[in-house]
């Protein structure tokens, strides 16, 4: 029997991969941008990227676009088809809801006030900051409002659903809300335990070919794919591409291997999502990564969970001892508490997983009222003091760099990106705890250098699942419930108090 005609399916689906075609390009050229474009090129950059993004977006809210969607879910079509519709009615929604020169303006106006950033930051020039910051909030908060009247959710949660389809205000004042309640009483906890071990700091200085070598070394036993993609060098880490050609970056200090090390691993994650998306969907929208929680949940999967498992840690020990010569800082048990050290400090990204969600708590606790219009941009630092030190108790006044200046989101206009962090960690915690319960011997495997049930486990529960499913849904088949920050309640007792 001939399969049922589809043909205006079809025709989404050819419009969706010639726009597949044009965000890798897109991405690529952020990438460079980040990476190896001169400083002068910024502007000619800033300015072609942001026409593709002007172009996508015409695609994707061209009236046409919409009336073929309407006729193809008139059509006869799969269950998998039907959620690729589901995918791009969502799309469609936010982007008829925006002006193209708005969000054209709006990619101007982020790629100027990151590049700014770039010097800005180690000047702690809050103020020159500021004069390049206001037209991206500006730009944010029309977007925001756009968004909100279309989809009937608050101006908050229309960013969020940029990254997190779905999210709502309520759910996360509920999760973090329950973490609020235990998390500075159990940093507070472990840091007097940890107070009267022995730790031997690693002496330096580290050099950089060697930092590098070793963190090729640890991306191929995550099972990295150097054919499918590549490690270079930027300000702040991060991983974009396609699953053909991921780009993921890291940067090194000679004094301090760890940072580059683990941020390697946590962009490992995402790389290994991205590369391991189901290729018979590759253009298609249940062919894209779920959300950026599920994606952050890959990366802290392999950062916190692996990276820091004991197992592990033994390890990567004599690779170490290679690298950089034998020292007693390279003894397993001692790598094992540096690695799990409880330090409130100043940065998000060098921050270890005990006190790291304060940081997204504090970052949402204020981006929230930004959006919102409850707050203005020049009262960022004084909220920024008071929270980090209620959280954390870390005095940041005066330090802009290490302060409200240390992450790129915000110059870049990534609003509603934050809360991703932290339900990632809690998915993660999730993810693992599933696994246990499907793989009893799993930490012996670990223990052995086995990591092979724990990529199946991500294979055949999210990576192959792509966006399939709705998020709470993908959860419930991965781990029979949806969302629970107990999980990651759970894994910290069990690793720094037991």
């Amino acid at each position: 029997m001939n399969a049922a005609a589809t043909p205006a399916y079809d025709a989404l689906m050819a419009q969706c991969a010639r726009m597949q075609r044009l965000e890798h390009l897109q991405a690529i050229a952020t990438w460079d941008r980040a990476t190896h474009m001169p400083p002068k090129g910024n502007e000619a950059r800033g300015a072609a990227i942001a026409e593709v993004t002007a172009l996508l977006h015409r695609m994707r809210a061209a009236p046409s676009f919409g009336q073929e969607l309407e006729r193809a879910e008139q059509e006869p079509l799969t269950q998998e088809q039907r959620a690729d519709l589901r995918e791009l009615r969502r799309r469609w929604d936010a982007d008829t809801a925006l002006p193209e020169a708005l969000v054209e303006q709006g990619a101007l106006a982020g790629a100027r006030c990151e590049h700014a950033w770039r010097s800005r930051r180690p000047a702690h020039d809050w103020d020159g900051f500021l004069d390049d910051f206001r037209p991206v909030l500006a730009n944010a908060r029309e977007q925001a409002a756009r968004l909100a009247e279309r989809l009937g959710v608050s101006r908050y949660e229309a960013l969020m659903a940029q990254y997190e389809p779905g999210l709502r205000c309520a759910t996360v004042d509920r999760v973090f809300g329950e973490v609020r309640q235990w998390l500075p009483a159990l940093v507070q906890e472990v840091v007097e335990r940890q107070r009267t071990q022995a730790l031997v700091e690693p002496l330096g200085p580290f050099a950089l070919p060697a930092q590098r070598a070793l963190c090729e070394h640890a991306m191929r036993l995550f099972g990295f794919d150097f054919e499918a993609g590549r490690l270079d060098v930027s300000a702040h880490p991060f991983c974009g591409g396609v699953p053909e050609d991921v780009r993921l970056t890291t940067r090194f200090a000679e004094h301090d291997f760890l940072s580059a090390l683990m941020g390697t691993i946590h962009e490992t994650g995402h790389a290994r999502y991205q590369q391991r998306l189901p290729r018979p969907w590759l253009a298609r929208p249940i062919g894209q990564p779920r959300s950026m929680a599920i994606h952050e949940s890959q990366s802290l999967a392999f950062e916190m969970q692996l990276g820091c498992h004991p197992g592990f840690v033994a390890r990567l020990a004599p690779l170490l001892r290679e690298a950089f010569g034998a020292q007693p800082a390279f003894e397993p048990q001692n790598l094992q508490r540096l690695l799990t050290r409880v330090k409130p400090g100043f940065i998000r990204v060098d921050a270890d997983e005990v006190s790291y969600p304060a940081h997204i708590i504090l970052r949402y606790e204020i981006e929230r009222p930004l959006i919102e219009g409850a707050i203005e941009a020049g009262d960022i630092p004084a909220l920024w003091d008071v929270k980090m030190m209620e959280l954390l108790g870390v005095d940041t006044r005066g330090n802009h760099r290490d302060g409200a200046l240390q992450d790129v989101h915000w110059p870049s206009g990534l609003f509603g990106y934050f809360p991703c962090y932290s339900l990632g960690a809690m998915y993660a915690a999730q993810w693992f705890a599933a696994m246990r319960r499907a793989v009893p011997g799993l930490d012996a495997h670990i223990d052995a250098g086995d990591l092979a049930p724990v990529f199946d486990w991500l294979e055949t529960h999210i990576w192959s699942q792509g966006s399939r499913w709705p998020t709470d849904e993908l959860a419930e088949r991965a781990s029979g419930q949806t969302l629970d920050p107990a999980h990651l309640e759970a894994h910290l007792r069990r690793r720094y108090l037991d």
